[in-house]
């Protein structure tokens, strides 16, 4: 994902997120192991979105860019 898709997410949603794509990077990194990986570059793309999703989640818990709230998509 882009980082501005990512940005647009509420702290819950980048969590759940996270968690998705590490179940998804878990898979297939077994699929890996028995030789059964079609895509090998989608491990990297998920490696990457990881990386994304702690760096936002850093920001945000430093203060340095303040996440999505959901009282401010309310008021849009």
């Amino acid at each position: 994902m882009k980082p501005v898709q990512l940005r647009e997410l509420t702290r819950d949603e980048l969590v759940q997120k996270k968690l998705e794509i590490e179940e998804e990077l878990f898979n297939l990194r077994l699929q890996k192991k028995i030789r059964q990986l079609d895509s090998p570059l989608r491990l990297r793309i998920l490696r990457r979105d990881i990386a994304r999703i702690n760096t936002i989640l850093q920001e945000d818990e430093l203060g340095i860019r303040p996440l999505v709230t959901v009282e401010k998509e309310k008021k849009e």
